[in-house]
């Protein structure tokens, strides 16, 4: 692809990166068949081809964006599975995230959208305000009908999101759970905002299976939200202020009693993580100690799988439709050592049928643009079904809440099934039943 940047647009280090990106494109519409949006709209500026298009023509005039532009960046998923397909290397996920921090900087969006948007932006990374909103909503669940009525789809697709009932507290640092047994390892866990409040059950397995197992963990001071769900709101600045007090943090504790691994066991979280060397590269007093803190992280699947000897116990050996979260998959390219992890203590596990679309999650996208998400949960759905499971796991928490609001089958992590195969308790999820919505 042809670019006419000029000199002083390419001294600006992203548009400089944007250039390249660009030109790496070869028009050749592979990623066509693998993006979620053209699957179900087919149209062409629903693509990454098509949005190519629209960011060139964008960033090389400076101009604002329009609310052309921004209809069809925010139907976006980032889910990067054309990352996965394109034989060229579009980096697709550093242009479009480009393109959003522009669209922020230069495009009023309507009022109730800048509200919206605005309190997720708030609310979503704290977890103390997270919680109380949850109490929120479970008074105000039952008015999400009226409110798609009047428009309000958004915010209606927040109260059906929201959990019936409030769970409990999860494990907060600073703190730190010593092995049982021989030392063998030290890793640092993110506690995280939206998983730990929603689902702290999965901290809690990922915790035990570690030291059940010799491997102390660690919640570091300081840690905060990883920055990724404002990142992909284009709150660019936001985004560099979590990603450097995260890195403060654990570099103090690489620097304290050293770290083996960073791990993450929410994936969307995990490929924001493993990108922070990218994105405080211009970042002088970061830069460095960013890249070693992305180069430490590790999906959860990763570092477990790597443990020679997995304790076993017995336990039914179930059907699991393995649903590969696009961030893991796609945005880490970790499709292996999920399944292997499974399999190798004791569960038959099974492929999704078209298992590199989206379920519709995608951080906020399942809140801003509830009826694709929807669209895609029921595709979803509906391929898992065709396998017959007895249980499906999922490394993402937007992942299951997402495809848990569509289907009565259980869904979990898989570190919990790990948990339960190596004498920890049954998952929550396959003790009760879930609620289709």
């Amino acid at each position: 692809m042809q670019t006419s940047f000029t000199l002083a647009q390419l001294a600006d280090p992203d548009i400089k990166e944007a250039d390249k990106i660009l030109r790496a494109c070869v028009h050749c519409g592979f990623c066509t068949a693998t993006c979620p949006t053209y699957v179900l709209l087919g149209d062409e500026l629903d693509s990454p081809r098509g949005r190519i298009y629209l960011i060139k023509d964008m960033l090389e005039h400076d101009r604002p964006a329009t609310a052309d532009v921004v209809t069809h960046i925010d139907r976006c998923l980032s889910c990067l599975s054309c990352m996965t397909t394109c034989p060229s290397g579009v980096h697709y996920m550093h242009l479009v995230d480009h393109a959003r921090a522009h669209i922020e900087d230069t495009y009023r969006r309507p009022f109730v959208d800048r509200v919206l948007r605005g309190m997720i932006a708030r609310v979503l990374p704290n977890p103390r305000l997270f919680r109380w909103s949850l109490v929120g909503a479970l008074f105000a669940r039952p008015l999400a009908p009226l409110l798609e009525r009047v428009g309000l789809k958004p915010l209606a697709a927040m109260l059906r999101l929201a959990p019936a009932t409030l769970p409990p507290g999860g494990a907060r640092g600073p703190r730190v759970f010593p092995p049982i047994g021989e030392r063998r390892g030290r890793v640092a866990l993110l506690t995280g905002c939206v998983a730990s409040v929603v689902a702290p059950e999965i901290n809690d397995a990922t915790v035990r299976v570690l030291t059940r197992h010799g491997i102390e963990v660690v919640l570091a001071e300081g840690e905060t939200c990883c920055g990724s769900l404002v990142h992909h709101m284009g709150r660019h600045e936001e985004a560099l202020a979590a990603a450097r007090a995260n890195v403060d943090a654990w570099n103090a504790e690489i620097r304290g009693r050293g770290l083996d691994a960073i791990l993450v066991t929410a994936s969307g979280c995990g490929t924001t993580i493993k990108d922070y060397g990218y994105m405080l590269r211009t970042d002088p007093a970061y830069a460095e100690r960013a890249k070693t803190v992305s180069g430490l992280t590790r999906d959860v699947s990763e570092y477990v799988n790597k443990i020679s000897s997995l304790i076993s116990i017995d336990h039914p050996p179930l059907t699991v439709a393995y649903h590969g979260a696009c961030s893991l998959q796609h945005g880490q390219q970790v499709t292996r050592d999920p399944k292997e992890m499974l399999s190798k203590s004791g569960f038959v596990v099974k492929d999704v049928p078209d298992g590199h679309l989206c379920c519709g999650s995608a951080g906020t996208y399942n809140m801003l643009q509830p009826q694709l998400a929807r669209a895609l949960r029921d595709r979803k759905v509906a391929n898992i079904a065709k396998v017959a499971p007895d249980v499906i796991a999922a490394g993402n928490v937007g992942c299951i809440t997402q495809i848990a609001a569509g289907t009565d089958i259980p869904v979990v992590h898989p570190i919990e099934l790990i948990d339960w195969a190596t004498g920890g308790p049954m998952p929550g999820a396959l003790r009760r039943p879930t609620q289709t919505v």
